[in-house]
């Protein structure tokens, strides 16, 4: 069974997501800062929420990624379209 698979919480403090990614709690609000991890803040702290931490782990796609792959498929097929038929035909 997988590490994510055990984790029930539906939220989890810096310090647990940090123990999880064996990383620092710095690198943890690095990430949140940057946004490569979604938090919410409460008063001082933050609480990272379980869909947030499984998909850091590449378990899972979120919305945001979703939407940016479909616009990269959109723009390669308005770009490429020409192309794709030609070597649909070969």
């Amino acid at each position: 069974m997988l590490l994510y698979e055990y984790m029930t919480k539906e939220y989890y403090s810096t310090i647990e997501v940090a123990n999880i990614f064996r990383v620092s709690r710095k690198t943890i609000f690095l990430w949140i800062k940057n946004g490569k991890m979604k938090a919410i803040k409460v008063g001082r702290n933050y609480i990272i929420p379980h869909s947030s931490i499984v998909e850091k782990l590449g378990k899972t796609l979120g919305a945001e990624k979703k939407v940016e792959i479909d616009k990269s498929i959109d723009k390669a097929i308005k770009d490429y379209e020409q192309t794709f038929r030609l070597l649909a035909k070969e």
